[in-house]
């Protein structure tokens, strides 16, 4: 009877000791921690969202004689806020006696583990805690016994990457309006071979007459200046070269005589520069008058003056092709011993004043280039878009409708925008750039990132893949594309990288209160309190940062 009673005995002592229920009794024993990954690279002692992911990991330490040999415990990572509570991956863990595949910890040891798990944020999450909820089983899991009190391990949450702006930056055509246009005029005297005196016909022919008349009025014309006057002359690539620079030499000589004591005569033209110069053989020209020919052999002719460099053999070769050299001699050496005059005149276009005068006036006689680069010497939009939608209608510019869809971006309005695109027909970098702006401003990264991958590296396209890499998650990427942009953007991915003293000289003459609130966060992180609250001041002059800076965990110290 006595050893049945103390077999009794020991059998319930037995049970009692394998009993998972004293593992929840002894819950106090474990040691429960966890650190979050963060954008700056270190371990966040705060939940930290990057890319809509918040990606703890927690540690469990079991002390010796604590996880019996034949208990099976479930550890649930919860994240718990005001909306309610998202649950994460169980861990599931087994003593030294189960016969499973679970990660054993070890009753006599006791162990330590750890677990990376990942939670997507959910609105209202700014104000969240991370627990560990663990429950113990029987062998065969017929009992099962909860522990009295989770493990909180994180409290709070950071949210700062959500502070990117996404509506986006789109780009302007440029207008290739010229205040100052320059004008050339070109006319020429032809000489006989070997000859350099100045036949009298050649300053009588139509083309010269036309060259005077063109300087004349030039001098009379208040808008355009004579800025030079140029001589060049020439000698034919056939003969010597010590002739050919003796002839062009006297050339240049009798053609600047005649320039000044005819030419310059007739037109009135006082004062105005004349450089005078001379090429001793014409071989560009030749080429030129080869290459529009209808000679035969002209392609022979261009190869030999590819091969060789060197004018005595250029000349000896052509030469050699006596047939096609008569037909040189007939029909393109005469044409090269000339002089040509050039008059180098700059026009003034219209000024800013004059230009806006017309635009109020009647903008109707304005050319693309004027209405473009006229739009942008007003301030209000309301006129720019008036002359881009006039440019648009006269010239189907294509340039204008960019620059609408711009305005109309610049004012958030999407849909807008997408109509003038949709009248693009040069679909360059602007065109894509300002087609991702609408889909960022409509909520939809993924078509806004594959136009931008068709912009190119124009800098608009830049910045706003650098505000889509925050959003991603990569701030590396990020920081790249952003570098000196001095944007908003650049300053926030340097304050969640953590490089504060970048994200200051971003910020540093930053008053409006999106900058002010940024401003705040870095002074915050360097523990410069008063700053802070001095800069949230200025931030909570705006409704949503005001509500905002109320959950905010970067100003948790204040």
């Amino acid at each position: 009877m006595r050893k049945s009673i103390l077999f009794a005995c020991a059998c319930l002592l037995l049970a009692a000791c394998s009993n998972p229920s004293k593992m929840a009794k002894l819950a106090d024993q474990v040691q429960a921690s966890a650190v979050c990954e963060s954008g700056t690279g270190s371990d966040s002692q705060v939940l930290e969202v990057i890319g809509g992911k918040i990606t703890p990991t927690y540690t469990l330490k079991f002390p010796a004689e604590f996880f019996l040999s034949e208990a099976i415990m479930n550890v649930t990572p919860v994240i718990v806020y005001d909306g309610g509570e998202v649950v994460g991956q169980v861990l599931t863990l087994q003593g030294d006696k189960i016969m499973d595949n679970y990660n054993v910890i070890s009753y006599k040891k006791g162990g330590e583990i750890s677990r990376k798990v990942s939670f997507d944020y959910k609105p209202g999450m700014e104000k969240a805690t991370m627990e560990l909820r663990a429950v113990v089983y029987n062998s065969d899991r017929s009992k099962q016994f909860k522990f009295p009190v989770a493990y909180k391990v994180l409290d709070g949450t950071n949210t700062t990457y959500m502070l990117v702006k996404t509506e986006g930056v789109p780009a302007f055509e440029d207008d290739d309006y010229q205040k100052v246009i320059r004008e050339q005029k070109e006319s020429q005297i032809l000489y006989t071979i070997n000859q350099s005196n100045v036949r009298s016909k050649e300053l009588k022919s139509a083309q010269m007459k036309e060259f005077e008349q063109f300087l004349k009025e030039a001098q009379e014309n208040e808008r355009k200046t004579i800025v030079s006057n140029d001589i060049i002359a020439y000698a034919s690539p056939d003969g010597s070269m010590n002739l050919n620079n003796r002839l062009s030499e006297k050339r240049a000589k009798s053609a600047e005589t005649a320039f000044v004591k005819t030419i310059s005569k007739k037109a009135k033209v006082k004062n105005i520069p004349l450089n005078v110069s001379q090429i001793s053989e014409d071989w560009e020209g030749f080429q030129e008058l080869v290459q529009a020919s209808d000679i035969p052999d002209k392609d022979l002719i261009l190869r030999v003056l590819s091969m060789y460099s060197d004018p005595t053999v250029r000349e000896r070769e052509i030469k050699n092709m006596s047939a096609v050299f008569k037909t040189l001699a007939d029909e393109v050496l005469p044409a090269l011993r000339r002089a040509r005059f050039i008059a180098n005149v700059e026009y003034k276009n219209w000024t800013d004043e004059e230009l806006t005068q017309i635009i109020n006036q009647n903008m109707d006689q304005l050319d693309e280039e004027a209405l473009l680069y006229g739009a942008t010497l007003f301030d209000k939009n309301e006129a720019k878009a008036e002359i881009y939608k006039a440019a648009a209608k006269k010239y189907n510019s294509s340039r204008a409708y960019n620059n609408l869809a711009a305005l109309s971006l610049k004012a958030k309005k999407a849909d807008e925008a997408k109509g003038y695109l949709a009248k693009v027909s040069d679909k360059n970098a602007i065109y894509y750039n300002n087609m991702a702006v609408a889909a960022m401003q409509e909520g939809n990264y993924d078509a806004a990132a594959e136009y931008l991958a068709k912009a190119g590296n124009l800098a608009q396209a830049k910045e706003n893949m650098g505000a889509l890499l925050i959003l991603k998650g990569d701030y590396k990427s990020a920081a790249t594309a952003l570098a000196g942009t001095k944007s908003y953007n650049e300053a926030l991915v340097n304050v969640v990288t953590g490089n504060l003293d970048k994200a200051s000289a971003v910020l540093a003459n930053a008053k409006c209160p999106c900058k002010s609130y940024l401003k705040a966060i870095v002074a915050a992180r360097k523990g410069d309190n008063t700053a802070a609250k001095q800069l949230l001041e200025v931030a909570k002059k705006d409704e949503k940062l005001a509500k905002r800076a109320e959950k905010d965990i970067e100003f948790a110290k204040l």
